[in-house]
């Protein structure tokens, strides 16, 4: 990365090349007042607070970039004027309710107005009555608080890309014309546009079709933007924050639990709401309102603790999934090798085999980027084997942020359509193929991008064995030359001419196809020129892969195909684990590929159910009352602490128990997490967990990797006929839905069932047998407006209704569909 030299109010700063004025001052620790601007979003110029001086001119920080030498005065006489200005306007009607208002304490209209020293008011006009709307299940707007900073817009816009809100007219009644010449011009200009304009939903109704992620109400300055169930709920200044990790989605996000007691006579402090860097990190819906999952006023039993240890000791398997801690997934390994029963975990199983195909064959690493490094620096990513709506909110994030952002193209592959995917940006393709042609994809991927010189003899064998040519006849306009006798009108005299005119002539062309576009859901005749647009000025390319890879029948081919990708094409990978600390669970735990006999389920069914839910035989503490740590995507180890208290038994007591090992606290285990399989020998209690103010992330630490140089993996071809026909079932969740515990909370609305286009909800009625080929499963029919084509996607959040064991070993199923 390259650097320029700049100064800021006389002070000399080494900053990155192209970067704006704004995020230099941040990164720097210098303090430029700006309300509109987010850091990892487009600037929107509506607020005008971050003027300043630039080598003697005004701009705005947020939209003008260093140079270097550049010499920076953050305040002068003017500008100190147009900023007092500006906050006088934002203050002009807006409701004095501060003592009620839910942002009070930590809003940004109360923090500028004092900052800037606005103790009088200079402007007036009448005000506008806006209405207070409900937007959607979790959204509550109140116009009369906004002041159209457009945060809540561009964040939905370019970070999480649902676009579902825009400007509106407000009505509001016109400016004075004399104010433009007696009042600053960009105060002028901003109160301008705020008696213009409103926020409403972008589809023109009163409700937003988006993933109900509440990024808006968090980047939301004042109390404009609140979640219904946080309104008039509690006074910021009451609430405590305890630094987490979403216990939901494999992206580990960093969320801070805000508690106080529940009421005045009930002392037991409860979980108000979520929150997080918004700065440097967006929540999904599951991690933002998913926290009440706790498993509430437990005591110890000693008679059902009694009984859990009589049942590790005749136990054959332990059951469990990945919403677990490394250090609760290092006590189950440590009692499988002291006890000898099997540990399944068949959400986990699968990505852990994958896992290890691919460092086989890539040199025992781990995939070569994340998604906040694609987000800041990739202008290509292509994805593949990820339902990006549903599967992966940060993978989304990411992708639709590369094109917003970063005037980026990017590949979708995946057998579902998906609306949403083409509206991210006009040089998105998105190819829908059939299912079990996951390594044609990548075979494509390896035609596009891959150093030709390096593939092996036999794949550039066999590429070339899909390109054909074909003549085609087409039809050009050329300029003929005709002449023509023509007779002056003057002198009567005839006189040759001649001239250039227009004609359609018939060409003979030959084009070369490539049979793999087509196989994989794209259009060979229109698809090279498309590609080659997208790939101009383009310097940086990632992929995604996403979990249909882990459970494909050909899944260690399609591992060593992606390490040939990354070692043949310029090209960073990076995998999405299923859910929760799948990684964490991958690399510390030897699961077994079946469950048999006697069965302790943790958070799962089994014989003897060990339940932080509060549905077992022994209850077991929530991820919100642990202390431990989990393995994200982004391969950091990352800590997460108790938000409530817990009163019942914990894992560890049940290993102090049963073996010699056991500690006396959970985080004891966190020094003894494998070092052979990258983790490090640091205590909990030393984990940082912070952001620096340049959004360099310091939580946790990175996980070791080898750079062992492997041998080029020799891959497998591809067969055509693999490909799945039929009624086809894809086991896949609706968005904010990942388990048992996101059901639980009260603000996840989401139903168990078979996600279906509308097309195909109404061809099947409201409820339908799913027969598989060793069970079947009744389930409503639920129509999903975003999803198109004949493929449904039935739910697996529900541990009880066994979905994983319908499907099998699989995440694509043929099946047989009754109308019930």
């Amino acid at each position: 990365m390259s650097t320029v030299n700049i100064k800021i109010d006389g002070r000399e700063f080494a900053v990155k090349e192209g970067e704006y004025i704004l995020n230099a001052a941040r990164a720097n620790d210098v303090f430029i007042p700006a309300i509109c601007y987010l850091t990892r979003c487009s600037p929107t110029l509506a607020c005008r607070l971050c003027l300043v001086e630039a080598d003697g001119k005004q701009v705005y920080a947020c939209n003008a970039k260093v140079k270097e030498g550049m010499e920076i005065t953050v305040d002068t006489p003017n500008i100190l004027e147009e900023r007092r200005a500006i906050m006088e306007v934002y203050d002009v009607n807006h409701p004095l309710q501060c003592g009620v208002c839910d942002k009070s304490g930590e809003c940004e209209l109360q923090n500028y107005t004092l900052e800037l020293g606005v103790d009088s008011q200079s402007y007036m006009i009448p005000d506008t009555k806006r209405e207070v709307k409900n937007w959607s299940s979790v959204l509550h707007y109140d116009a009369g608080l906004c002041i159209v900073c457009e945060r809540c817009t561009t964040v939905c816009k370019d970070m999480i890309g649902d676009a579902a809100l825009t400007t509106t007219k407000r009505g509001g009644e016109a400016l004075d014309k004399g104010f433009k010449d007696t009042m600053p011009k960009d105060a002028y200009a901003m109160w301008n546009k705020l008696q213009k304009s409103v926020i409403a939903p972008s589809n023109g109704t009163e409700y937003t079709n988006c993933s109900d992620c509440g990024e808006c109400a968090a980047v939301c300055p004042v109390g404009a933007l609140v979640s219904r169930d946080f309104q008039y709920k509690s006074n910021a200044w009451d609430l405590k924050r305890i630094p987490a990790v979403s216990a939901h989605s494999s992206d580990g996000f960093q969320i801070y639990y805000e508690v106080k007691p529940a009421s005045i006579e009930n002392r037991t402090e409860k979980i108000f709401r979520v929150t997080n860097e918004w700065n440097y990190v967006s929540l999904d819906g599951a991690a933002r309102f998913a926290y009440d999952f706790e498993n509430a006023d437990v005591r110890k039993d000693e008679a059902a603790f009694n009984a859990a240890i009589e049942a590790f000791k005749k136990a054959d398997t332990v059951r469990f999934n990945s919403v677990i801690t490394n250090e609760e997934a290092l006590m189950l390994q440590t009692l499988k090798e002291k006890m000898g029963f099997k540990l399944y975990n068949p959400e986990v199983r699968a990505f852990q085999k994958f896992l290890g195909y691919y460092q086989k064959a890539s040199g025992n690493r781990f995939w070569t980027t994340d998604n906040d490094a694609i987000m800041k620096k990739s202008d290509f990513v292509i994805a593949l084997g990820a339902a990006l709506r549903n599967d992966a909110p940060g993978m989304k994030y990411a992708f639709n942020n590369v094109q917003k952002m970063n005037k980026g193209a990017g590949l979708y592959f995946h057998p579902i359509g998906d609306t949403l995917i083409p509206s991210f940006g006009k040089s998105v393709e998105c190819f829908t193929h059939k299912p079990g042609l996951e390594e044609a994809a990548l075979y494509l991927v390896l035609d596009l991008f891959a150093d030709k010189e390096k593939l092996p003899e036999e794949v550039k064998e066999y590429l070339a064995g899909f390109k054909t040519t074909e003549t085609k006849i087409v039809k050009e306009k050329v300029m003929k030359d005709v002449t023509e006798t023509v007779v002056d009108e003057e002198t009567g005299e005839s006189k040759e001419v001649t001239k250039k005119v227009p004609e359609m002539v018939e060409k003979e062309i030959t084009v070369e196809k490539n049979g793999l576009v087509d196989l994989v859901g794209g259009d060979s005749a229109t698809f090279p020129d498309t590609f080659e647009k997208m790939m101009k000025k383009k310097e940086s390319f990632s992929m995604m892969i996403g979990e249909d890879f882990y459970y494909h029948e050909k899944a260690e081919n399609l591992a060593k195909l992606i390490a040939l990708i990354e070692e043949t094409c310029e090209i960073d990978v990076v995998m999405t684990p299923p859910k929760a600390n799948a990684l964490g669970v991958a690399l510390i735990c030897e699961l077994d590929d079946e469950a048999e006999g006697y069965t302790i389920g943790y958070n799962e069914v089994g014989d003897f159910r060990l339940s932080a839910l509060g549905d077992g035989d022994l209850d077991m503490p929530a991820m919100n009352q642990q202390e431990g740590t989990f393995t994200n995507i982004s391969k950091r180890v990352v800590p997460t602490n108790a938000a409530v208290e817990y009163g019942g038994y914990e894992l560890n007591d049940l290993v102090s128990a049963l073996i010699d090992e056991g500690e006396e606290l959970t985080i004891d285990w966190t020094v003894k997490l494998p070092t052979s399989k990258g983790f490090q020998a640091v205590e909990f209690d030393a984990l940082p967990n912070t952001y620096s103010n340049d959004g360099t992330e310091n939580r946790g630490y990175l996980l070791k990797t080898s750079n062992r140089k492997a041998k080029t993996p020799s891959v497998e071809k591809f067969d055509e006929s693999a490909a799945l026909e039929g009624e086809i079932v894809y086991r896949c969740n609706p968005a904010r839905q990942f388990s048992d515990f996101t059901d639980k909370a009260h603000e996840i609305f989401e139903p168990f069932g078979l996600y279906a286009s509308v097309e195909k909800a109404e061809a099947l009625g409201s409820k339908v047998e799913v027969v598989f080929e060793n069970g079947s499963i009744v389930v409503d029919v639920i129509a999903d407006e975003k999803m198109t084509g004949d493929i449904t996607k039935l739910s697996d959040f529900k541990s009880a209704q066994n979905v994983y064991d319908l499907f099998g070993p699989a995440r694509y199923q043929t099946v047989t569909m009754r109308k019930v």
